[in-house]
């Protein structure tokens, strides 16, 4: 499996969102590049999908009477590739998954944030991480938007009481019923989170105990894939959970199948969040940054919580969800997830090496 520049694969939660055309189709005051020369009323806005929606990008656009230019990508590798062949200055807006944040930033890429500007005593608390979006004490990224690899499942079929243990991910009883969602960092972390090992701290003297868990799920798995993959199995019945699935992959999908759900683990999860970040060579830096308080206002949250793209938790718990919403992303559970959860991990080269020998023999098992 080929990985990017930060030793992920190319397939990653967001890729089964697909292309973004029909959306960027939709909403007339979006390009997909940024051309040369853009103008001063022009955005240029480098992003994953659920920042597409016309009516995400609408309102900020007619405030400032500015065109927002649009181009959307699937993992931090493929957004370095575009830089490299863009002009400096042709891009004003990132959004990147959080763990990445700092290294961008240490390529000179990202543009200091005025922590005391941005909206921190909207943002849920456990998201107050110097870890993430920040070098030190300077700050370079804003979360916007988070979730879970736990396990989806239809209820209809599978108590929830089954699944509250790591353990459901090899239990036996769900011989020929378990899908698993096609990542290997997140998915070997949630197996190792089951035989002891704190997410972050996996090395490569403790692999093979977590490769013996994976063969151990792979006899059950009916399906192994990409999120539409797994999606298609639960909905058809091919499969009655998903592991590594969360809220990202079954919220969007109940108004047609009220059975779907999803959960972490009474130990744990591994959690993602994804940060909205300024260029350090837009020429539309103020612009740029009041896009980024925009986006962590409390409507553009609810939209963007509820992109048609896909589903998550928005980082202001202000956010203006329904109610039947906030339900249905376990909102009134966050604290206790957040205080459980660990951020993606991201293991040096050599141990991503070997982490990929053993998910390539899961595979192939």
């Amino acid at each position: 499996m080929k990985r990017n520049l930060f030793g992920r694969p190319p397939f990653t939660r967001r890729q089964f969102l697909g292309s973004s055309a029909a959306t960027l189709a939709a909403v007339g005051t979006m390009t997909a590049m940024p051309r040369a020369g853009r103008a001063d009323d022009e955005l240029n806005i480098l992003v994953w999908c659920d920042h597409t929606d016309d009516r995400l990008l609408q309102p900020f656009a007619e405030k400032h009477n500015v065109t927002i230019n649009v181009k959307d990508y699937q993992e931090t590798g493929a957004a370095l590739a575009i830089l490299e062949q863009s002009q400096p200055g042709d891009w004003d807006i990132l959004v990147v998954d959080s763990v990445d944040v700092a290294r961008v930033a240490e390529r000179g890429l990202l543009s200091e944030l005025k922590a005391a500007d941005m909206p921190w005593g909207d943002v849920f608390p456990e998201l107050h991480r110097t870890d993430l979006n920040f070098i030190g004490d300077k700050q370079y990224g804003m979360p916007e938007k988070f979730g879970y690899h736990g396990i989806c499942f239809n209820k209809a079929k599978v108590d929830i009481a089954q699944l509250r243990k790591t353990s459901a991910m090899w239990d036996p009883q769900f011989a020929g019923r378990v899908a698993v969602y096609d990542y290997y960092i997140p998915t070997m972390e949630m197996v190792g989170m089951g035989i002891g090992i704190t997410p972050g701290t996996m090395n490569a003297e403790n692999l093979p105990a977590v490769r013996e868990k994976l063969l151990e799920i792979k006899k059950l798995a009916s399906v192994i894939g990409d999120v539409p993959t797994v999606q298609n199995a639960l909905i058809t019945g091919a499969a009655d959970i998903i592991v590594a699935g969360g809220e990202f992959a079954v919220t969007n999908l109940t108004a047609d199948n009220p059975d779907l759900d999803w959960i972490i683990f009474d130990e744990g999860s591994v959690f993602w969040m994804q940060s909205v970040c300024v260029f350090a060579n837009s020429p539309r830096q103020a612009l740029a940054t009041e896009f980024v308080k925009y986006i962590l206002s409390p409507q553009p949250q609810a939209e963007l919580a509820t992109a048609s793209c896909y589903w998550a938790m928005p980082a202001n718990r202000n956010a203006t969800l329904p109610d039947e919403i906030k339900k249905l992303l376990r909102w009134d559970e966050q604290p206790g997830f957040l205080a459980k959860s660990h951020p993606y991990f991201v293991p040096d080269e050599e141990l991503n090496a070997k982490m990929l020998e053993v998910w390539t023999e899961f595979l192939q098992a």
